[in-house]
């Protein structure tokens, strides 16, 4: 895999927007898999966080998509966007048209449906 920069991920990211893309989440016991239509992207930075579960940072995949439970079936995402906390830490990686983000509390895949 290719270590990227938070610029050179953005960059690459940022190509994506109008794609159909599948985030999946493996955070500590939890999975998800997310699949949206990418409209844009964000970022923010929570300089007054009120303990630790508040991310320093968070990327934000805005659009319209839908979470897959583990029943089986699909349920809309409760609002217009996913959020992907971030640290100063994350590792970004890049290798087949594939993103992947390692974070202390957990890893996110993002790819191209």
């Amino acid at each position: 895999m290719n270590d990227l920069t938070i610029e050179e991920f953005n960059q690459r990211l940022q190509q994506w927007q109008g794609e159909n893309i599948r985030i999946q989440k493996h955070e500590l016991r939890d999975e998800d898999t997310i699949t949206m239509n990418l409209d844009s992207i964000s970022y923010e930075t929570h300089t007054r966080r009120l303990d630790d579960y508040t991310p320093m940072h968070a990327l934000y995949l805005h659009g319209q998509g839908q979470t897959e439970t583990d029943a089986q079936s699909a349920q809309p995402l409760p609002s217009a966007y996913y959020e992907i906390p971030l640290e100063d830490s994350t590792r970004y990686q890049y290798l087949n048209d594939r993103f992947t983000l390692e974070t202390a509390r957990g890893t996110y895949t993002i790819e191209k449906e």
